[in-house]
């Protein structure tokens, strides 16, 4: 035994706090995602109150569109979502032109809604298509009608290169208009455009001949597909005079414009 005394023991216990974020901050996230699920609520139900029904299709189409619309089209309530077909006749409506005759402006509506019918059954058709054939799609509206142009993807082309020779993409397309235009009664001009590419020195072939023998080509199929050919009014091609890119070899160029003209013409 020693003579030292007895140190007393002494026990620390350590309180350890959990992080609770100040006061808890969980509960901070959960209430700003409800604000933000009733602000998108409460701005849904304030734009279905407030915009018309074809203007909620023209959303609705903007989201998931059937056919791409080429930028000259409108985003109005006529045919194809835009503006009409008839351009002059537009015009007038909206007070910028002429006066017209109201029986004509009348029988100009009605074939805009024939055309505008026969646009959704062939979204309908290319819906059950696969492969992206809508890719190859795009629509327009001229002076002279509605334009369907079947526009060629590197990787998807609709002639063989440097030939007419279809494509399965190509028949398939010119069958599915075939089936959706065969029974208007307006006349149908089509035009053939390749790019910039040239054939080899010493040959006479051109790409304006070539682009009028896949113009020809587009005829005959549209013609076996079972559309009239007394309808088809003219059938040409351009070269490479009107390219759609500034690019002039990019593949958008070689294309087949597809021209359902405007009786009123």
């Amino acid at each position: 035994m020693t003579d030292e005394p007895v140190r007393p023991i002494i026990i620390r216990r350590k309180k350890v706090y959990a992080a609770d974020g100040h006061h808890g901050g969980a509960w901070k996230v959960a209430y700003a995602d409800f604000v933000t699920a009733m602000m998108a609520f409460f701005l849904l139900m304030w734009l279905l109150n407030a915009t018309t029904e074809e203007q909620r299709k023209g959303i609705a189409d903007y989201f998931n569109p059937n056919i791409p619309l080429a930028a000259v089209s409108g985003g109005g309530a006529d045919a194809l979502s835009g503006s009409s077909i008839f351009a002059q006749d537009t015009l007038s409506q909206d007070g910028i032109g002429a006066k017209t005759d109201t029986s004509k402006q009348a029988s100009d509506a009605s074939e805009e809604d024939a055309l505008e019918a026969k646009v959704e059954v062939m979204n309908m058709a290319l819906k059950g298509e696969v492969g992206g054939l809508s890719e190859h799609l795009k629509l327009k509206m001229s002076p002279e009608g509605l334009v369907i142009e079947l526009v060629d993807k590197s990787d998807s082309p609709l002639f063989e290169s440097g030939s007419a020779l279809p494509s399965k993409v190509l028949s398939r397309l010119t069958t599915i208009i075939s089936n959706s235009f065969g029974d208007v009664a307006n006349d149908v001009k089509i035009v053939g455009h390749t790019d910039a590419h040239v054939f080899a020195h010493g040959t006479d072939y051109t790409n304006w001949e070539l682009s009028t023998d896949r113009a020809n080509t587009a005829r005959r199929l549209l013609m076996t597909s079972g559309f009239p050919p007394q309808q088809i009014s003219e059938v040409s091609g351009k070269s490479s005079t009107e390219p759609v890119s500034d690019d002039p070899l990019d593949p958008q160029n070689r294309r087949i414009s597809i021209t359902i003209l405007s009786q009123s013409i």
